[in-house]
């Protein structure tokens, strides 16, 4: 089983290889491609889905990438240069390297900073505790099922799956409760923990990619807790240093267009930044983030300064959004997805669920004679933890082997669950939980 699919994957890199060579086209076109096909099921969404932004988007563009992949099949169509367009794209680059950091700091923005400090120890358990919990779990039980199903994968590599998939998507998280019923406390959980535990699983995942490309013979345990301590505390400290500069230039100017782009800077260049001095540009910007957002916004900005930052930061979040769902639901033309991968990505589905239920259950029962949790809170927060675009990325800049193929597909499909299924049922989980007893 195992060398079919490397066959099929094999097939698949060398199809990638000559569509690479056959396309060629500048970054403006790829651009004006991606916003006309988003302003397309951005209408179609608000026209007839009415559905959640992520979501729709998402929606429009797997289904359209499904059809056309059925009209080639029965030989109607040819989707060649669909394809190669999609191929061309790199969503790993674009999304790991760029757009987070626009994101990130966009979210951070709307996270009252002194509401947060009641909720810091289960936020902080979560994001922290929980990823490498929730990795562990998740990774050994993706071990086990693949064993089960043929498929030899090492157990390092599994964990690297846990790694990748156990933090929530901060973006699809957040598009999501903008549209629930969620209660005022439980959402600011949610979207904090969001926020912050993508930058850990990054961590995680960077010091599990360094241990298969270093064996532990040759990589010391202190280099191993050196990475993760600068990794970790390293992007706290640049994004609180980072935050505070932009604050005081900030202070000493009252003119709205200035001060965005003051806070458009501090997203772009800062997250540049911490990825020259090799720290977490993901945890750097949503510290530096939740600076300005708090202080500068409370302190520094008059009223009219914030409705403008806000526009501005509202607007950029909702188009690079649109960009990145309809992104990943064109993936799918380019993911080779055969019956064995669907049937190990469906155990892959519930092992993530697992895994989030038992990573989010043990920080609940330990703090819950502290700090009051809402009725049904395990099961919102383990179905509202939606995965999304990192979770591919990351798995898309692993490098060749012979388990990227299977670690790739699963990821694809158990994010595709987690968006199209769980992001449209998360309402009505809550108002089931909600009511019983």
């Amino acid at each position: 089983m195992m060398e079919g699919c490397n066959i099929k994957a094999q097939k698949w890199g060398a199809k990638v290889g000559r569509k690479s060579e056959r396309l060629c086209m500048t970054v403006f076109q790829t651009i004006a491609i991606l916003l006309s096909f988003a302003a397309l099921g951005s209408y179609i969404n608000i026209r007839f889905l009415r559905l959640p932004t992520s979501v729709g988007m998402m929606l429009f563009a797997f289904l359209t990438s499904l059809a056309a992949m059925g009209l080639e099949r029965v030989g109607l169509i040819n989707i060649d240069s669909a394809s190669d367009f999609v191929e061309h794209i790199d969503f790993s680059g674009i999304l790991l390297h760029g757009m987070l950091s626009f994101l990130l700091f966009a979210g951070a923005l709307h996270v009252d900073l002194h509401e947060l400090r009641k909720y810091r120890n289960v936020v902080a358990f979560l994001a922290t505790i929980g990823v490498v919990i929730s990795c562990f779990v998740t990774g050994s039980l993706i071990w086990l099922a693949a064993r089960a199903f043929g498929f030899p994968l090492p157990y390092l590599y599994a964990l690297l799956f846990g790694a990748l998939i156990s933090p929530t998507d901060p973006v699809a998280v957040l598009g999501m409760l903008k549209n629930s019923s969620v209660s005022k406390s439980l959402r600011l959980k949610i979207s904090a923990e969001s926020l912050l535990n993508d930058g850990v699983g990054v961590v995680a995942f960077l010091a599990l990619l360094s241990l298969l490309q270093h064996p532990p013979l040759h990589m010391a345990v202190g280099q191993i807790t050196f990475l993760l301590l600068w990794e970790g505390v390293g992007s706290l400290l640049l994004g609180l240093t980072l935050g505070w500069l932009a604050y005081a230039l900030l202070h000493g100017i009252d003119d709205y267009k200035s001060e965005v782009l003051i806070t458009l800077a501090l997203a772009a260049g800062g997250y540049c930044f911490a990825e020259a001095v090799n720290v977490s540009a993901p945890i750097t910007m949503v510290v530096a983030g939740l600076v300005i957002g708090t202080h500068g916004r409370q302190f520094v900005m008059s009223e009219k300064t914030r409705r403008h930052l806000d526009m501005f930061w509202d607007l950029l979040d909702d188009i690079l959004n649109a960009v990145l769902f309809v992104l990943m639901g064109l993936e799918i033309m380019v993911i080779p997805i055969t019956g064995p991968l669907f049937a190990i990505s469906l155990i892959a589905i519930i092992a993530t669920l697992v895994g989030r239920y038992v990573s989010v259950l043990i920080p609940v029962g330990l703090l819950s004679t502290h700090l009051r949790f809402e009725k049904g809170a395990v099961a919102i927060m383990t179905w509202g933890g939606l995965r999304g675009g990192i979770s591919i990325a990351m798995a898309l800049s692993l490098p060749p082997s012979d388990y990227k193929y299977l670690i790739l597909g699963m990821t694809y499909l158990t994010v595709v669950f987690s968006v199209l299924f769980q992001g449209t049922t998360f309402n009505a989980m809550i108002k089931r939980v909600t009511k019983k007893g």
